[in-house]
């Protein structure tokens, strides 16, 4: 029983890093710089697919597909940031709600109408493949990678926001745009490039989601409700909360679809409306750095 639930626990984990790492981009740029971007599972399914077409039209490598897709996204990212939602920054929400909105609805069609509706999904690289026994278990190695490149993003974006230039210029303008601009902070420059990380975490979480959960047309619908879910309950302002939240799902995730397969789709979503009525602003609301 105890092997089974470690075993358990490991996959939540893996599972919940991946949900992490797909919402990242979302963290930054809705708690980090106040734009409710709804249409951040379209950069994550263009992410998967670009690493489609690379990996089995293309022949690359899985290993280059990472680099390729976060970093065509980042670009994807910075020229609709600066081509179409700068403009909608001062707007209510409601206006960026339907112009995301809209945006996704445009790449779901053009995914469809280029790769189809079928599921996608690409090889992965003989070093990810099988699993390592350590202690007794047998751990799949790309749920292991997952865990362990989730750490170090973790740890390179936290610094990055709080020990770099980039990170205090950053907080000071989101904190107050007007003041930030009299002091002469590059404002625009600071937003576009945090949106493009953004956009470009959501391509790298799209390609690495391929091998594990599939793709297809719904992909951007589907994972962006859980991505909204992992920041709303972690709490905007910070990538802490998020990560708590996203770990914890897909641990409640794996063990609810094992012990009660018949409801255990819902579940998260049950435990989401609960957390969310006793803490309506997220489990760490301005606790975050």
């Amino acid at each position: 029983m105890a092997t089974v639930w470690i075993g358990l626990l490991f996959d939540g984990l893996a599972y919940g890093m991946l949900l992490y790492l797909m919402s990242l981009g979302l963290a930054i740029t809705l708690g980090l710089m106040g734009f409710i971007h709804l249409a951040h599972g379209a950069y994550a399914a263009l992410g998967g697919y670009l690493a489609v077409a690379w990996v089995k039209q293309a022949g690359g490598s899985f290993w280059a597909a990472l680099p390729v897709g976060f970093l065509a996204m980042a670009a994807l990212g910075a020229v609709v940031e600066r081509m179409l939602l700068c403009r909608l920054y001062a707007r209510p929400a409601f206006d960026q709600i339907l112009f995301c909105i809209g945006f996704l609805f445009v790449v779901v069609a053009g995914i469809t109408a280029v790769w189809g509706g079928s599921q996608q999904t690409v090889p992965l690289p003989a070093t990810l493949q099988g699993q390592i026994a350590f202690a007794g278990l047998e751990l799949g190695r790309y749920r292991l990678f997952l865990l362990v490149l989730g750490a170090a993003l973790i740890v390179a974006l936290q610094l990055g926001l709080a020990r770099t230039r980039w990170g205090m210029r950053l907080r000071a303008a989101v904190d107050d745009r007007d003041v930030a601009r009299g002091l002469g902070l590059p404002v625009a420059r600071l937003f576009a490039g945090t949106f493009a990380l953004g956009t470009g975490l959501a391509g790298l979480g799209g390609v690495l989601s391929v091998p594990l959960v599939g793709l297809d047309p719904a992909f951007p619908l589907k994972y962006l409700v859980l991505c909204l879910i992992i920041v709303a309950v972690g709490g905007v302002g910070g990538i802490g909360g998020p990560l708590v939240a996203a770990l914890s799902l897909g641990v409640l995730d794996v063990f609810g679809k094992y012990y009660l397969p018949q409801v255990g789709g819902f579940l998260i979503y049950a435990v989401m409306v609960g957390l969310l009525l006793r803490w309506p602003g997220g489990l760490f609301a301005g606790r975050q750095s």
